[in-house]
């Protein structure tokens, strides 16, 4: 698509450029007048062709909120379960309370006020809403608006002036070494008894675990790559590559869950050779449906809930496997760094955050043992 630039006086050019056509078939013509240099007209023809090639028809002055943010999100490149997210919050915490106003007259005020207005009844049925889940449909505007900077549309972006409401933070749920032993105990011959001990021994991510194949399993180094991770959306189960470069990477494994995946690739391999498939698994999954199709994340919580109720389990969720991971690691004096890359954080500051109330036993310990030493007990 080009557009024309035409002086229509001593400082002031005309910016005419096609944006399409509306619902009748008819062409639609935008001008915009831009005072300057004809360089400073280049380059807003630049910047509305660009917006407009990225999906975002913006017309200045009259587009709404809602219109912007709707057209922002269907061109936006971002994952589909992360997108699905962003219109849940842009549709139910955005839109009904600032989607009427223009983009441009948008005032840090009123997102002060969005803000107090969700956390006292922004939630289902009028009930508060987490200082988190504002946060969230913060960040959503935030970044729309960012674009709506970038291209001139607004000037500056508001939401950026107001802060997000302060997260109080919650201890993660873990399991004692006791209840760890008792998990492992009640599943074992249980169906989810492999990837419950697995998510145990890893500290995987439940869609991780889900995503593992036999290839990425090397049973004699004791280890598993994790390359690839499961994700569920509203148009299905479907894989994708790690979010960070730290989430792609090697954890060894501990001796009881190597002889665990060495009955498991055994049984699995005799049903290859059963069923006529051959004896090559690498490309199989390790956990799966019956036809070989990757679990459903969901069903999996859902299948967790059911085992904890029937086997009179903690009532923790499946991700608290996770954590538990972490925890016996931090306890057992492991660094945040080597916790981070085993865990896949995006960088030991994430760790640190999540399990700060761990590392904070692990330091008084420490500190017992350095009063020790100048003691001359140690």
């Amino acid at each position: 698509m080009k557009g024309t630039i035409t002086r229509r006086g001593k400082s002031s050019w005309r910016l005419k450029f096609d944006v399409g056509r509306d619902t009748s078939g008819k062409r639609k013509i935008r001008y915009v007048t831009v005072r300057g240099k004809r360089q400073d007209a280049e380059r807003e023809l630049a910047k509305q062709l660009s917006a407009f090639n990225d999906g975002i028809d913006v017309e200045p002055a009259k587009v709404a909120v809602a219109d912007y943010l709707r057209q922002w999100l269907d061109a936006a490149k971002i994952a589909p379960k992360t997108l699905e997210r962003y219109r849940q919050l842009a549709e139910q915490q955005i839109i009904p309370h600032l989607g009427s106003t223009a983009i441009q007259k948008l005032r840090p005020a009123q997102i002060a006020a969005w803000h107090e207005t969700l956390l006292r009844e922004g939630g289902k049925g009028g009930r508060p809403l987490s200082a988190r889940t504002v946060g969230h449909a913060h960040r959503v505007l935030h970044a729309a608006l960012a674009r709506a900077a970038a291209t001139e549309v607004v000037s500056r972006n508001v939401v950026g002036v107001i802060r997000t409401p302060k997260v109080e933070i919650e201890e993660v749920q873990i399991l004692s070494a006791s209840d760890v032993v008792g998990v492992l105990e009640r599943t074992k011959n249980h169906p989810l008894g492999a990837i419950i001990a697995l998510a145990l021994a890893t500290g995987a991510r439940r869609g991780e675990l889900l995503a593992l194949r036999w290839g990425d399993i090397d049973l004699d180094a004791g280890t598993l790559r994790i390359e690839r991770s499961v994700e569920q959306t509203k148009t299905g189960v479907t894989f994708k590559s790690p979010k960070t470069r730290n989430g792609r990477r090697t954890i060894s494994l501990p001796p009881t869950a190597v002889d665990l995946l060495r009955t498991l690739r055994r049984d699995r391999l005799e049903l290859h050779l059963a069923l006529g498939l051959g004896g090559d698994i690498s490309g199989a999954l390790l956990f799966s449906t019956p036809e070989g199709a990757p679990i459903s994340p969901n069903n999996l919580s859902r299948d967790w809930r059911r085992v904890v109720a029937a086997h009179g389990l903690p009532p923790v969720m499946f991700h608290a496997l996770r954590h538990s991971h972490a925890s016996a690691l931090i306890a057992a004096g492991m660094d945040p760094v080597t916790v981070s890359k085993r865990l896949g954080h995006g960088s030991p500051a994430v760790t640190l955050t999540v399990y700060a109330h761990l590392f904070q036993k692990t330091d008084l310990a420490a500190a017992s043992v350095i009063e020790a030493a100048m003691r001359g007990k140690a």
